[in-house]
This record gives structure tokens, C-alpha cells and sequence, in this order.
């Protein structure tokens, strides 16, 4: 019997406020890359304060939220920001880009770096390492909010999204009855989101610890994860079902987010050149 999701995406309700998982996995994410920076900051890597690391976090995560969620509602959701403008601050419902945040975040990194008299790469290098796992929790967040999920598929671990059958018009439970009788194993989709988790949050994760266990040119760290990211974020979404309004945008399988992904893997390839080029005595 296939697996149903079937995750109420409300950790607590109480009264008319309700903590949704979506932003508890966001915290998560916050507090990883708060306590890793931190410890980085205290072992004396990049020279700044307790205080300026609080504040350049602060400002790193409202860039990221921003960024994100404006990039999603423009690249994926513009039909529905132009019938309910309001949907641009709901973020709890879920739906951010990777590709609106990582602008985001950089112009947020660069104007703290501004304001502090410091190299913007010198602190891009810095957070790198510091946001794997809040992809990785943003993902989770995906998953248990039902949304982004797979292609279709027979595999054991397939799962079935109700919210990818909307259109049958069944309730959970005739669902998972039908489930149970084998007569939904044609909607079984990969859990994508989970794949991304691991991919984001695990791999690109121990990546780039490890990359930066010790001091690196100025642009390697930033390059390393936007070469493993764009590659990795490329790989999956041949598991990944496309947006329904957007499909395929070219060769008959490509993506948006392959294509937006192509030129974080230039990118990621043109700072390790950068980083490692020689240089004349």
C-alpha cells in the first residue's frame, strides 16, 4: 500500500493564531546557521563581533525571505499575486524560491558588508557554509506541507500527494481507502522535497564543513556551493514535477528551475576560476 501524505501543517493552534510547520522549520534553519556562524565567530574566523555576527544574520535571513518569496510569486506565482495581491505576504502558506532568496540574501550581505568596510565575497564566503541546513529544513517544510512535490512513479517509496488529485474531488479518507485497494498507484509521486532535503541540507551541507575547516581564497567557499547546488538542484528535478502553468520551457524536459540553475553552476565555475587563478609574482 502506497503511502498517503496526510501531515496537518499546523504545529498549535490557539485561538485565531496558529504556528504553522513551514515557519517552525524556518527557525530550525535560522538557529543551525545562528549556532554554526557563531562558533566560527568565537574560533576567531572572519574578525568581527558576537553582536555584528547577530545583526549580519538578522539581515541575512530577511534577505532571504524577501528574496525568496518575492522571486517565487513572480517566477511561479504571478497568477495568483495578480488576483490576490495579498498572497505576496503569506509566506507561511508556503511557496519560496531558492534562486529569489540567494538574491536576496547577497544583496543584504553586501550592503552589511557596506556599512562594516568589508569585501561582499569575504562575507558571502562566511554564510556560505552557514545555509545548507536551512535549505534543508526549508524542504522538510515542503514535505510536510504536501507542496512541490515529485513526478510520477512506480517505485516502493512512491507516495501519494492528495493535493496533487484535488481534481478527483475525494476526501482523505476515500483517499487512503482507494490506497488501500491499489486503486490510486497510478498518482504515486517521488517525494521530491525530501530528496532536495537530503541533497540541500545533508550533502551540500557536509560539502561545504568540510570545504571550509580551514581558510580558503576569497571566492572558493561561495563558488563551491554554487557549482554543488546548481548541479545538484539541476540533477533532481528530473524527479521534480514542473510548475502546471509553466511545464517544460525547452527540449521538451527542461525545467525553470534547470534553467535557473545553469547559471549558478557558470557562476559557481567562474569564482573557483577567480579563486584559484594564478597569480603573477
Amino acid at each position: 500500500m502506497p503511502y498517503v501524505h496526510d501531515i496537518d501543517p499546523i504545529v498549535l493552534s490557539l485561538g485565531p493564531l496558529a504556528i504553522h510547520w513551514y515557519g517552525v522549520m524556518y527557525l530550525c534553519g535560522l538557529g543551525a546557521a545562528w549556532w554554526i556562524g557563531r562558533s566560527r565567530v568565537r574560533a576567531g574566523r572572519f574578525g568581527i563581533s558576537e553582536q555584528q555576527f547577530s545583526d549580519l544574520i538578522f539581515e541575512a535571513m530577511l534577505g532571504v525571505i524577501l528574496g525568496g518569496r518575492i522571486g517565487y510569486m513572480l517566477v511561479y506565482g504571478r497568477a495568483e499575486l495578480a488576483a490576490d495581491p495579498l498572497s505576496l505576504v503569506r509566506v507561511w502558506e508556503g511557496g519560496m524560491s531558492f534562486h529569489g532568496g540567494l538574491v536576496g540574501v547577497m544583496v543584504a550581505l553586501a550592503w552589511w558588508s557596506r556599512r562594516h568596510q568589508r569585501h561582499a565575497f569575504d562575507t558571502i564566503d562566511f554564510i556560505a557554509p552557514l545555509v545548507p541546513l536551512g535549505l534543508g529544513f526549508g524542504r522538510i517544510g515542503n514535505w510536510i506541507g504536501g507542496e512541490l512535490w515529485g513526478r510520477h512513479t512506480d517505485a516502493p517509496w512512491g507516495v501519494i500527494f492528495p493535493k496533487a488529485i484535488e481534481h478527483l474531488g475525494l476526501s482523505i479518507d476515500e483517499i487512503k481507502a482507494q490506497a488501500a485497494q491499489g486503486l490510486l498507484n497510478h498518482e504515486m509521486r517521488h517525494p521530491s522535497q525530501l530528496y532536495q532535503a537530503a541533497l540541500e541540507g545533508v550533502v551540500l551541507g557536509g560539502i561545504m564543513l568540510w570545504f571550509t575547516r580551514r581558510e580558503r581564497p576569497r571566492y572558493a567557499a561561495s563558488g563551491v556551493f554554487a557549482l554543488v547546488y546548481g548541479l545538484g538542484r539541476f540533477v533532481v528535478e528530473f524527479a521534480r514535477e514542473p510548475d502546471a502553468h509553466m511545464g517544460y520551457i525547452a527540449f521538451g524536459w527542461m525545467t525553470t528551475g534547470q534553467a535557473l540553475s545553469l547559471p549558478l553552476v557558470a557562476l559557481g565555475g567562474f569564482l573557483l576560476f577567480l579563486a584559484y587563478r594564478p597569480r603573477s609574482a
